[in-house]
Order: structure tokens, then sequence, then C-alpha cells
């Protein structure tokens, strides 16, 4: 080698060596949770609550009233009903929201709000809106609400579209809200009688951890606009409204990313007797099966529902069954539904603790998403939750070991290649 190709080699070998530094300190993460948390306690436990509330940074507070709604047909009226009687503000952050008939819905009840004197903002994510007809927005914005989008892409911060707002939150004046899995389209509509219309469930809380839903709103909000909301119009002073404790936690990756992550690891950790889990994309990683076996170990009846067939989103359903092996060895029971796409989102431990909200039990919502769920404390909800589990469980198809052993080899290897996308998965 000359001495003009050797500076060259030596040249590539600095640039080199400095674009891989600059990688490492640009887009290394922290550490995140990869190991065993011990089961100390249960879910009835003082400690349980105590460690919740302390670790995950919200409070859990009494006097609260929560209802469940199931499928389309009983969801969208109790959200539009209250969206039509908000006296001072709504407001709405979600995902998803196309064209059609629910999405019109929508928009003229908001708009019709916001032309009365209440005050309306609408946080909707980018990418889950990009199906929303440009009509609805000038509506909306002709009417007075304040539309945002959040993580709109532009050629200095195209990273962020990996970052996207799945939270589903509702607030109306204050006082009352709204979170679950359903997105605003017409596929959510329905009974869930067919595969053009989903199965999914949405969850109404009044009493003071509506609150905390307001401030998880504002948490995205500041950062997609960078104003604040306060004052009594967002949080006003609000009495007991029932006996359940609840709870309102999210995460993000610009702060807590491993939150609701966490809260999931610790609650399987505090199982003692049963533990059933509703997820429409259930892709865990290493740390989230090591919890699920070593609660099937210690004796706790683990039943897991996830979607068919009938999924919106097929290399995630490949993903996910390249994961059951030691799930299925372990004596966990995995269930498919079959009448149409299962966008469930919901865990129950011992018939005492229930998680519900916009988080799915996969990579995806435990970093990259924004997410939030509320955690109920009440042995009837979590009755009636269990009720519901198990409306689903007669609906679905239990895939054994010996079934998964013996699938099809090509299933096998396109599974093997799904799960190397784990981490966007």
């Amino acid at each position: 080698m000359n001495l003009r190709g050797w500076k060259s080699s030596v040249l590539v070998a600095i640039l080199t060596g400095a674009a891989v530094v600059l990688a490492l300190n640009l887009f290394a993460g922290e550490k995140k949770i990869e190991h065993p948390i011990e089961s100390l306690y249960k879910v009835r436990d003082a400690q349980f609550r105590r460690t919740m509330g302390s670790v995950l940074g919200t409070p859990i507070v009494d006097g609260n009233d929560v209802a469940d709604f199931q499928n389309g047909e009983e969801i969208f009226p109790p959200m539009l009903k209250a969206i039509r009687g908000a006296q001072h503000s709504i407001t709405f952050e979600t995902y998803i929201y196309w064209s059609g008939e629910i999405g019109r819905s929508f928009a003229e009840a908001l708009a019709e709000r916001a032309k009365a004197g209440v005050k309306v903002h609408v946080l909707l994510d980018w990418l889950g809106s990009v199906k929303m007809e440009q009509r609805f927005l000038d509506q909306l914005k002709q009417a007075g609400v304040e539309v945002e989008r959040y993580h709109q892409p532009h050629w200095y911060n195209m990273g962020r579209m990996n970052n996207r707002t799945h939270r589903k939150l509702l607030v109306i004046d204050g006082r009352t809200a709204f979170t679950g899995g359903v997105g605003i389209a017409d596929q959510w509509q329905g009974r869930a009688q067919d595969p053009d219309h989903w199965r999914d469930a949405h969850f109404r809380a009044d009493g003071p951890v509506a609150a905390h839903f307001q401030t998880v709103f504002l948490d995205n909000w500041v950062k997609a606009t960078g104003r604040t909301l306060h004052g009594p119009v967002y949080f006003p002073e609000i009495p007991n409204s029932g006996k359940v404790a609840a709870q309102m936690i999210s995460s993000s990756p610009s702060g807590g990313s491993e939150t609701v992550h966490l809260m999931y690891l610790l609650s399987i950790a505090a199982a003692a007797e049963t533990l059933n889990l509703a997820s429409a994309y259930f892709v865990p990683d290493d740390a989230a099966v090591d919890a699920l076996v070593a609660a099937a170990k210690r004796g706790v009846k683990v039943r897991i529902i996830t979607p068919g067939k009938d999924i919106d989103t097929k290399v995630v359903r490949a993903a996910s069954r390249s994961r059951w092996g030691p799930l299925l060895e372990a004596g966990i029971e995995i269930y498919e539904y079959q009448p149409t796409m299962y966008h469930m989102k919901m865990l129950v431990i011992d018939r005492h603790f229930v998680s519900v909200g916009s988080t799915n039990f996969d990579n995806r919502s435990f970093r990259l998403n924004d997410e939030a769920n509320l955690n109920i404390y009440d042995d009837a909800f979590a009755a009636q939750a269990d009720a519901v589990f198990e409306q689903d469980l007669a609906r679905a198809k239990r895939i054994t070991l010996d079934d998964w052993k013996h699938r099809p080899w090509l299933e096998k290897c396109a599974e093997h290649l799904a799960s190397m996308l784990g981490s966007q998965l």
C-alpha cells in the first residue's frame, strides 16, 4: 500500500470510529428492566398498594365510580353523550381517528360544544390520524376547537414518528374521564358480531382520579403546543362519586418509558391465585415471559387471550407465537379469539386488581409509545372484569403445547423472522 492509500485507510478508520462513538451517544438508551422481580407480597396486601403508588409515582385515590362498556354499541353512546353535555372543557387525545360515520359523529359533537363556548382541545397522533379526512379537521378548527397533531414529521425530526401517542383519553369538565382500547373508526362500531366489527372495551371514571387523567393529557399537550391548561375549568374540585380505589399511570420514551412495563411486572409478581390477561398485541419480552412463567410455577392459574387469524397486523401475530414455548411448557393457557379482531387490553389478578387502558403487552407499548392505563383496586369491579374475560374465553380457541410444537414449518420460519422485529412491535 502506498503512502496515499495508507493515509486514506487511516482517515476512513478515524471517521468510522467517530461515527460509531457519535451513534452510541445519540442512540444508545438507558438500561431496561431485565432481571426478575421477586414475589414479596400479594395484590390484596397493603404493601402492594404502597409499592404501586410509590414506585410508579402516581397516587391511588379513593372515592371513584368506574363503569365498563363492551364494544362500540355500548362505548360510543356514553362518550358522545358526555361530550354533548360538557359545560366548561373537553380534552381529547387519541391514536386512531379515521373518517367514517363515527368520525363524523365525534367531529360534529366536538364542534357543537366549541361553538357553545366550551374550551375544546383535541390531540391526534399524526400517524394514527392519517386516514382522517381534512374536512373533519377543518370543521373542528372553524368551530374553535384547538386541534394538534402529535409528532407530525419534519425533515429535522423524522425519528419522532416512531414515538407515537397511543393514549386514549377523554376528559369532560375535568370530572368525568374515559379510557380503554377503542379508536375513532367504524371498525369499533357494533357488537363484535363479525370480522368487520372489532372486539374491544372502554371505561368511564367519575371521581378524583379524573384529575389524573387530565394531568396525563396535559403532559402531551404541553409537548405538542408549549401551552399549559390550568385553573378550575380543567382542574375543578371533585367530590367523591363512589367507593372504588383507582390509579392513573402513564409512560413515554421522553420520561418514564418503563413505568407501564414495571407496573405489569410488579402486579404479575404479586399474583397468588389467578391471572387473566387480554391483549390485542401480545409480544412479551424476556422479563415478561420470565414473570409469567414464575407466576405459573407459584401455582397461579395464568390464562391469556390474544387475536387469532383475524388481526390487523399479521407480523405481530407471528412474532407473538414465536414466544409461546416457555409459557405453554409452564402450563400457561393461551387462547386465540375467533369471531373478529380482538383489540382488548385488560389484566385481572386475584379477583381484586384490574388494569385497563391503551397499553398492549409488547415492546412498542412498553418502551416506544406514549401510553396510559387505569388501575382499579376493587373486588366487585374485578369480578365483573373476570366475567367479561370468561365470555371472551368461550369464543376463543385454546392453543396447546402440542399444537404449538406441530405447527407447519413455514409458520415457524415466518415467526422466527417476525421475532427479529420484536423491539419495534
